[in-house]
């Protein structure tokens, strides 16, 4: 059973909000923001998303974008899987004062998660 909508029509033009658990302010600091555009670029330049805008906030990105090549399911959940993935690196190796508290929701919301072992971003 999905939690949320679902793309319908793979080559469509979306409006998509992408949350993190729990509205953890996570994009206040730069560092977290470029990896997110890095993995937009990424993205535009190699799997054919097409990004006609984008905003990010402090703990929500909307986008408005479609695929190119009919797949954008695949390629959003290559994004997010990447892109979570660098920004938990990034927490947990990088400058944060908020390390503990931040790994703590995201290990919460992943026991709450049947998909993930360790974190949910």
């Amino acid at each position: 059973m999905t939690t949320g909508y679902q793309i319908k029509e793979q080559d469509a033009l979306y409006y998509l909000t992408l949350q993190v658990v729990d509205w953890v302010d996570v994009f206040t600091r730069q560092c977290y923001r470029d990896i997110v555009v890095d993995s937009l670029n990424y993205c535009q330049l190699n799997k054919n998303l097409q990004v006609f805008a984008f905003v990010i906030m402090s703990n929500h990105v909307h986008l408005n974008a479609n695929s190119g090549t009919s797949e954008l399911s695949a390629t959003l959940r290559d994004f997010k899987k990447f892109t979570s993935k660098a920004i938990l690196q990034q927490v947990t190796e990088g400058i944060e004062s908020r390390r503990e508290w931040m790994l703590n929701r995201f290990e919460f919301a992943a026991s709450r998660h049947g998909r993930n072992d360790h974190y949910q971003l």
